[in-house]
């Protein structure tokens, strides 16, 4: 009876001293993981103050996944399960585990295609999957954007790399193209050159390239022209308001006629 109370008592203090060692090592070790992605998403540090911003959230995301699978692992040894077994565990779960999240590794290397072409970058204001918003960040699955009215959007990296991705960010000049129309009765080179004083008298719009005011289209009851400017990118919609309220006050002030599609029903009396 004596020899079972002291073994109980050596390995219970073993256990003891386990389990603490663990609970330490789990509860120390992700909070210095978490930390450490908080900094590396921040971009604070001389160690991730260089990274890039659409690489970190995805590097980021990536570590902390692998960071706290090397704890957990580590924590299972310090308890004192055969590593053996946790192997053989983790090996066979794996083929399950491949199957189930077949999406999720499409989505993860779609990141990584993100990462090393580069068809948009954390700031960038893009469109795809018929969604558009700015680029927030590009994480392991999935990439988050910020609509103009502040909605999130979160797309999957799969699908982003299998489609269509216009970027509205990458070149530093935008052109800004007003459609509008005159009636027949208006003098083409008037409206023409109207709208050409209209785009000279913006300080936003650019000189090189210069302006052009074209006619589109003879449609059944007006002429169509197009305002074509150029202007920094960041200036697009500032632009592209000012030119739309001037051609409609200056348009009435010039007596320039703005027609709307409308249709002449006539009756005729039966004799």
């Amino acid at each position: 009876m004596e020899w079972i109370i002291e073994q109980l008592k050596v390995h219970g203090t073993n256990i003891g001293f386990r389990l603490v060692a663990a609970i330490i090592v789990f509860a120390v070790g992700f909070k210095i993981v978490n930390i450490i992605v908080k900094k590396m998403k921040k971009g604070s540090g001389k160690c991730f103050s260089k990274i890039d911003p659409s690489a970190a959230g995805f590097i980021a995301s990536f570590l902390s996944i692998a960071l706290k699978t090397v704890i957990i692992v580590s924590v299972v040894a310090i308890l004192g399960v055969p590593m053996s077994s946790v192997v053989a565990l983790v090996a066979s779960a794996g083929v399950a585990v491949g199957l189930a999240v077949q999406g999720a590794l499409s989505n993860f290397v779609g990141g990584l295609m993100i990462l090393l072409f580069k068809p948009f970058s954390v700031g960038d204001y893009v469109e795809a999957e018929g969604v558009g918003g700015t680029v927030r960040a590009v994480t392991v699955i999935y990439t988050v954007l910020v609509t103009p009215d502040n909605k999130v959007i979160t797309l999957p990296n799969g699908s982003l790399t299998n489609s269509i991705v216009t970027n509205y960010s990458t070149e530093s000049q935008r052109r800004v193209d007003v459609n509008v129309s005159a009636g027949y009765e208006c003098d083409i080179a008037k409206v023409k050159a109207l709208m050409l004083d209209i785009a000279k008298d913006c300080d936003m719009v650019l000189s090189d390239p210069a302006p052009m005011a074209i006619v589109l289209d003879y449609s059944e009851s007006a002429i169509s022209y197009s305002l074509r400017v150029w202007c920094e990118n960041s200036k697009y919609w500032d632009v592209r308001f000012y030119l739309l309220d001037r051609i409609n006050s200056r348009f009435k002030e010039e007596g320039i006629n703005i027609p709307y599609p409308q249709v002449d029903v006539h009756i005729k009396k039966e004799q």
